[in-house]
């Protein structure tokens, strides 16, 4: 489990993509002070075991069904990414509950800069978006984040290009010490829904 609160921005120096799963080596420093073969980082918000360490680049192993469900899909090499190691029963827990199991992916649409901070609009899978509330959590490429503001959820008879979407806020430290304070406009995002609504959900008889 992990809490949303990104420890280090990491670099992908080398991805090798296999017939059905992709190495991923990353250049990282924080992450690394203690850690062993088997512990789990999540990736943009994706968990992923560590499966070797060398001069300061982790090695992952990401299946076929991760790349599909997440951005992990299209990360090129030399790009940033966001990092978490997973929580002890010692972490404070900054953010919220975070599995690393990425529910879809969504989509920058627009940032509108503010004097201290900036509103970022974000569309996301209709699917998606009944768990999606205002003054809740979200976890977008692994930060944890409070909703501002949320579209209604398209209806069956929508316009074909209708789209949910959410707004997060965000402050002068996450733009600085996150991959969120360069994501432009049509960039794709990892987002995890708050899993307590999935076990309200599913308690209560619905379906997802």
């Amino acid at each position: 489990m992990f809490t949303g609160i990104v420890e280090e921005v990491g670099t992908l120096v080398v991805r090798e993509d296999q017939s059905d799963s992709a190495v991923l080596r990353i250049r990282a420093a924080r992450v690394l002070e203690d850690v062993a073969l088997g512990d789990s980082i999540a990736v943009n918000g994706v968990c992923l075991t560590v499966t070797g360490v060398d001069d300061g680049v982790w090695s992952t192993d990401v299946m076929a069904e991760t790349l599909r469900r997440s951005s992990l899909g299209v990360v090129a090499a030399g790009q940033p990414v966001n990092l978490e190691r997973a929580v002890t029963p010692h972490t404070r827990l900054g953010g919220h509950m975070v599995q690393g199991h990425v529910d879809g992916v969504g989509r920058i649409l627009a940032r509108t800069a503010g004097e201290h901070w900036e509103v970022v609009r974000i569309a996301l899978p209709a699917e998606l978006a009944r768990y999606v509330v205002e003054k809740g959590s979200i976890a977008v490429d692994g930060v944890s984040l409070t909703v501002s503001a949320v579209s209604d959820v398209p209806s069956a008879d929508a316009h074909p290009d209708a789209e949910a979407w959410f707004e997060v806020s965000l402050i002068p430290t996450t733009l600085r010490v996150t991959t969120l304070g360069a994501r432009a406009p049509g960039e794709p995002v990892n987002l995890e829904v708050d899993v307590i609504a999935k076990y309200v959900e599913r308690l209560l008889g619905g379906s997802r």
